[in-house]
């Protein structure tokens, strides 16, 4: 450590230093430090290999290996720069900025004046780091050169004058008035377009202006033009207030319609022009640790809006408002649904209004009783502008006791009551016969008891660890009223292994599975380091010989029921494959085969999706119908950067597995093919996709996307 000597209370107080070597010449007042020089004001620091500093002026001149870092982390590298003996003013030559808070300025000459603001001449701005990972300089993929730039450190902002865009060395945009913050936090200002070409629209592009209104909430306005037909404005807006969140956003347009059914792929008939939209909002209000209320609301014009111009693929939009209350042993719910449905042939007046639905369930413990009891009391109201009305109310009260014997089972015992008030009107017009029910009111009452007995063993295998767990259930149930009853929730059934063991195989409340039956099967698990293997496997057995309210092909209809299994496997974070499958208990016919499986990591990946129903359910029952579906999509690196991915859908179904559809037995839905380049501070990809089936105005053919992200970078 070395400082001059001298009256030093009025600047040694203020800058200190340390060197290899220090030199004071008492009749100019000024200070020669050589080697390793280190100046710290506060929590500013400047390293360089000489300063000299001059006592009088104030002026201090570092040379050779400069590294300064101001009052906010900022650094600047350079080989001269003058300061004030207080850090604040200077003019610095062939200088680079590195922000605190991301980012880089490069500058032929540039000042600095006592607030920290700088002024830049001929200067480059990038997101990008410069060097690479062995210390090694690198030309940033992208970065914006200008012939002025100003840096605003009170507001953390950068401005250009004259700038341009370059990637990969190459100019490709002029950025007239181009603005951005230092720090990443969002503010007003237009962000960078997108642009797209499509089958139905031709080509678009899109500019998005964002209000920054406050900290708390914001407004994107996007005004998306098209070469194939009239704008469309968007409107996107966020709130965060005090007990929660909520964002609303909104399509607007006016273009053609091509009538659902038709078979034209040209332009839409002129005479249906009209306006077209779409809305979509949600939110959460927290009012007390207990209380909240949700919401969704989505409606959209027509049925094919949001195909046609790519913002879903849903085929049924439902908006909701749910308010709940959850303690540790209660949960209160009071919630109104409505659906729309964007579906080609389903008529809306069949789709139901479900409200109120009231759901109150409480857990209970008695001192001296064994067990834990849960009651249930439960409403609905369901109805149609053109069909079938129904309301319903039950309460049931259920009892679970679990214990481990001495020989290691786990035993579940379970007791259940219910009773359910039913009433429905205009029961003809639901087209199913066995969902309607009778009319008018309808009353029944359930008992339930089960046993559930578990015996894991445990043991060394292959190296590993295995558990073998044999299960065995009872479930006793006096015959239900079920056909009297209205079905509402209860008609995607299926045997599947999800609910093999499950009190009532239905899901819903509408339809009770009654009689006597036994469900048995197993668990498998296998571990070792890297590998896990999960299988379970089961079968049914009814003793009552009595009609079934289960439709064919449900693989619960006959007493024998079919064998339900499901198999996964993990190796490490690099395979997992998962396997569903019903067998037929007489022929041994797959009727569910359903894989899914993933190969690789995020870089290069493989992912595998086919399900195949051969359950030969009749058509009248349209949510059971067979199908078969392949899904695939896979990406894998060229290099360090640049990728290719790609993913398709096809449906595999003929005619034989769903005669009310016109496929052949393979139909390409969709495929999208792209390629991707990704670094540090750049996102760049180039997307290809085409649709193979017409929906009304949502034609069938190509469409291209690029895709820019680039860090630290809006518009302004």
């Amino acid at each position: 450590m070395a400082s001059p000597a001298g009256d030093e209370s009025s600047v040694d107080d203020q800058v200190r230093f340390e060197a290899d070597k220090v030199r004071y010449d008492s009749n100019a007042e000024k200070v020669f430090a050589e080697g390793n020089v280190v100046l710290r004001h506060d929590v500013q620091t400047v390293r360089a290999d000489n300063v000299t500093w001059d006592r009088n002026t104030g002026q201090i001149l570092a040379t050779g290996n400069i590294r300064f870092v101001d009052e906010d982390g900022n650094i600047v590298y350079t080989d001269q720069v003058e300061l004030t003996d207080e850090f604040k003013a200077g003019a610095i030559e062939d200088l680079l900025v590195v922000l605190r808070t991301g980012g880089r300025l490069a500058a032929e000459r540039g000042t600095r004046d006592e607030s920290g603001n700088m002024t830049l001449e001929n200067a480059a701005y990038s997101g990008c780091a410069v060097e690479d990972d062995k210390g090694c300089p690198k030309r940033p993929s992208w970065e914006v050169t200008a012939a002025r730039v100003y840096f605003d450190a009170n507001q953390k902002r950068v401005k250009y004058k004259g700038a341009t865009l370059h990637m990969f060395g190459v100019p490709i945009l002029p950025l007239p008035g181009l603005g951005h913050t230092s720090d990443f936090r969002a503010e007003t200002g237009l962000l960078i377009p997108d642009f797209r070409l499509g089958a139905a629209n031709g080509a678009e592009i899109s500019e998005t202006w964002y209000w920054r209104i406050a900290d708390n909430r914001d407004l994107a306005l996007t005004g998306t033009f098209y070469t194939g037909s009239l704008p469309m404005l968007t409107a996107k807006y966020r709130h965060l207030t005090n007990l929660g969140a909520f964002q609303v956003t909104g399509y607007a347009t006016r273009s053609a319609r091509i009538p659902l059914g038709s078979t034209s792929t040209g332009a839409a008939n002129a005479s249906q022009q009209s306006w077209r939209g779409y809305l979509d909002a949600n939110g959460k209000l927290q009012f007390s640790p207990h209380w909240s209320l949700t919401g969704n609301a989505r409606f959209a014009s027509d049925r094919t809006f949001l195909r046609r111009y790519d913002i879903s693929r849903d085929d049924r939009l439902r908006s909701s408002l749910n308010l709940e209350r959850i303690d540790d042993d209660s949960y209160l719910s009071i919630a109104g649904w409505v659906t729309q449905t964007v579906r080609v042939n389903d008529p809306q007046g069949m789709v139901p209004l479900a409200l109120p639905a009231i759901d109150y369930r409480k857990r209970m413990a008695f001192d001296g009783v064994p067990g834990r009891f849960e009651l249930e009391a439960n409403s609905l109201a369901i109805v149609r502008t053109a069909g079938q009305d129904s309301q319903r109310a039950f309460a049931r009260a259920q009892w679970d006791l679990r214990t481990i014997t001495g020989m290691g089972q786990e035993v579940t015992l379970t007791g259940l009551l219910r009773g359910d008030a039913y009433h429905s009107s205009d029961n003809d017009l639901t087209t199913t016969a066995i969902y309607r029910g009778l009319p008018g009111w309808q009353t029944r009452g359930i008992a339930t008891a089960a046993i559930d007995v578990k015996w894991p063993f445990v043991g060394d295998a292959f190296g590993g660890t295995q558990v073998l767990t044999p299960r065995l259930q009872v479930v006793a149930t006096p015959g239900v009223r079920n056909f009297e009853i209205p079905n509402e929730d209860s008609r995607s059934v299926d045997l599947e292994d999800t609910n093999l063991f499950a009190l009532n195989r239905f899901p819903g409340h509408d339809r009770i599975e009654d009689g006597v039956r036994f469900t048995y099967g197993f668990d498998w698990t296998f571990q070792r380091p890297g590998l896990r293997v999960m299988t379970t496997i089961g079968q049914s057995y009814r003793l009552s010989s009595q009609a079934t309210i289960l439709p064919d092909g449900t693989g619960l209809t006959n007493r024998a029921s079919d064998y339900v299994g499901r198999t996964t496997v993990r190796f490490g974070d690099v395979i997992k494959f998962t396997h569903r499958f019903r067998l037929d208990k007489d022929s041994f016919a797959l009727r569910r085969n359903e894989f899914d499986a993933t190969i690789g990591n995020h870089r290069r990946y493989i992912e595998a999706g086919y399900l195949k129903l051969n359950r030969n359910i009749a058509t009248a029952f349209e949510d059971l119908q067979d199908r078969e579906e392949l899904r695939i999509a896979a990406r894998t690196p060229i290099t360090n950067a640049f990728s290719v991915f790609g993913s398709a859908i096809v449906n595999l179904t003929d005619r034989n597995e769903d005669p009310t559809r016109t496929s052949d037995g393979f139909q390409m839905l969709r495929h999208r093919l792209g390629v991707a380049y990704t670094d540090d501070c750049l996102d760049l990809s180039f997307t290809w996709r085409r649709d193979y089936v017409n929906i009304g105005d949502a034609v069938r053919g190509n469409s291209f996307q690029i895709s820019l992200s680039l860090k630290n970078l809006g518009v302004k």
